[in-house]
């Protein structure tokens, strides 16, 4: 549904590296940067930070995974990224019955979400 979506960050140079972690698990990195912004993604979609203003308050973002296996690094490298658990991998049965997912708090408190729905494609 989305082509991009941005938003600006507390600190381009900590975010960056967050993000790059969490979404190399997840096939996807930077794809352009430049003075004080960077845009993130992959086939499907963009990611765009910046540092042209406050963030905006706390907003829930999800990227889809291929795998759980996808989604348990993107796990652990939110948090050896410096992220915060906010739900470890796992079944969230009140979504839908295959939905698989692990969220982190990015460094400006985002929740962040990698989602997979195959039970182990």
């Amino acid at each position: 549904m989305f082509d991009h979506i941005g938003f600006n960050v507390g600190n381009l140079e900590k975010s960056l590296a967050f993000y790059k972690a969490v979404l190399a698990p997840l096939d996807l990195g930077v794809l352009e940067s430049g003075e004080g912004w960077a845009m993130l993604g992959g086939h499907a979609g963009r990611l765009w930070i910046g540092a042209f203003g406050p963030p905006p308050a706390p907003i829930h973002i999800a990227f889809r995974a291929g795998s759980r296996a996808m989604v348990h690094s993107f796990y652990k490298a939110g948090l050896a990224a410096g992220g915060r658990d906010n739900g470890a991998p796992g079944i969230r049965a009140q979504y839908a019955p295959d939905y698989y997912a692990a969220f982190v708090l990015d460094p400006d408190g985002h929740n962040v979400e990698a989602v997979a729905f195959a039970a182990d494609a």
